[in-house]
């Protein structure tokens, strides 16, 4: 868990770092936002043909994380990572947009396999009835990694380094420790998941659990994406709160950041091994410690003062409470974290200046523990279909290269009948429906593997 946490952080810290990269290149280029969102479309569009080849190949015959060995695939993953971020250097020199969306491309590439090969390991290397915990856990420190990439990558892109600098150097220095963690792995002993014979799979896709939830994927890295690429440009309109790029960037952290402390949370919240009083004490120390983390983050990187984030303290209070009223059922916590994620985006759409801003970070607190959930949800009870069934989950990941695209081309059309705030805001009504469905996913799509999780948690 400690090697694998470690690989959650850095491409947690990559993915948001294209949040940054968006006002920059957008800037550099004089893109629209249309073609700025080519950005998240490059990447995530990555994750959906590579994981596309890894199921035509499963299905051809043996899976080939099963074949080579989860180990090796997390090498093979971190190295062509790697590469995609060396890449950088030279589309800085070419300075052709098309070369940075090819480096972002094949960065995806190796994240893909990453995805496949870690989140099922997580899952798969404990007890089924706490795999939902141990993925919280893990996704916690993906979301440290989120949380720290726009303070840290904001403060080198937008004022350590400039011009082709502020994109060249962070990168190949990304690459070098991409390459460094692969050879961590390869002299670390990790424990294989016991191989199982190639008869006994059959397609994946005949679980229902599993196609409802490839959707519940597509819909929530679609909307969590977009948002978090949006919020830089959003708080620099008038109407909004009217930030630089600089100041802005702090507040996108707190969005990643509330992620985070909703996945500690979860992590405890979804956990047999705590109850009653000791519980809720344990949700509240950890509350108060993120907030503490956060608040400190900012101290040390210049960013905000106590002064800006008290109101992040009351939103962290509001995600403890959900997780007492859902219990430690998975769906059921899915179902009510996507519906007040709803309601948020609503309040963003509805509301302006300070309320506003603080309702769209919030959504982050209430995204936190829906990845982790619909991934061990849609995968419990595969057996030999599992790494078929993460590759499926992973394509799904689609979401985030089509749904900001979509809404980059919605802002760009309503900009043309109205005043940006409102082109904006209107926007969100795009995220609003892929949450819609994500709290159809936790009530019901998924209701005969939450039976079956509810009664293991009972007994």
């Amino acid at each position: 868990m400690a090697v694998l946490t470690t690989l959650f952080f850095m491409w947690g810290f990559m993915t948001v770092m294209n949040d940054v990269l968006i006002p920059h290149l957008k800037a550099v280029f004089t893109l629209s936002w249309l073609q700025s969102m080519l950005v998240q479309f490059c990447f995530f569009g990555a994750y959906f043909l590579g994981s596309l080849a890894y199921y035509l190949i499963s299905r051809g015959g043996d899976d080939p994380i099963q074949r080579i060995g989860y180990k090796r695939g997390l090498i093979a993953g971190l190295i062509l990572s790697a590469l995609g971020s060396a890449l950088f250097v030279p589309a800085t020199y070419l300075r052709a947009y098309g070369f940075y969306l090819l480096a972002l491309f094949v960065l995806g590439l190796g994240f893909t396999l990453l995805q496949i090969a870690a989140n099922p390991f997580v899952a798969i290397i404990g007890p089924s009835e706490t795999a939902s915990s141990r993925l919280n856990l893990a996704q916690a420190f993906n979301s440290l990694g989120t949380t720290l990439a726009p303070l840290i990558g904001g403060t080198l892109i937008f004022d350590l380094f400039k011009g082709d600098d502020a994109v060249r150097w962070p990168y190949a220095f990304f690459a070098l420790l991409l390459i460094l963690q692969a050879v961590w792995v390869w002299f670390t002993a990790l424990p294989e998941p016991p191989r199982t014979e190639v008869h006994e799979r059959r397609n994946a896709l005949r679980h229902r659990q599993l196609r409802n939830g490839m959707i519940a994927i597509f819909c929530y890295v679609g909307a969590e994406v977009a948002i978090g690429s949006l919020i830089i440009g959003f708080l620099e309109l008038d109407g909004i709160m009217g930030l630089s790029h600089n100041e802005a960037k702090n507040y996108l952290s707190l969005y990643w950041g509330g992620a985070m402390c909703g996945r500690f949370l979860g992590a405890v919240a979804l956990s047999d091994r705590f109850n009653g009083l000791r519980r809720v004490a344990l949700l509240a120390v950890i509350g108060m410690a993120m907030f503490l983390l956060l608040w400190i983050v900012n101290e040390v990187g210049g960013g905000l003062d106590i002064q800006h984030l008290w109101p992040l303290a009351i939103l962290i209070a509001a995600n403890m409470a959900a997780f007492l009223l859902a219990g430690r059922r998975p769906g059921r916590s899915t179902g009510l974290f996507a519906t007040i994620a709803a309601s948020l985006v609503l309040a963003t759409v509805f509301s302006s200046g300070a309320i506003a801003m603080w309702m769209i970070l919030a959504i982050g607190l209430f995204n936190s523990i829906l990845w982790s959930n619909i991934f061990t949800l849609s995968i419990a009870g595969l057996k030999g279909d599992t790494g078929q069934g993460s590759s499926l989950l992973v394509m799904m990941i689609l979401g985030g290269a089509l749904i900001p695209l979509a809404q980059g081309a919605l802002i760009d059309v309503l900009l043309e009948h109205g005043t940006p705030e409102r082109a904006m805001q209107l926007s969100f009504f795009l995220p609003l429906l892929c949450y819609a469905y994500l709290a159809w996913f936790g009530f019901e799509g998924s209701k005969p593997l939450i039976r079956e999780l509810e009664n293991q948690m009972i007994r």
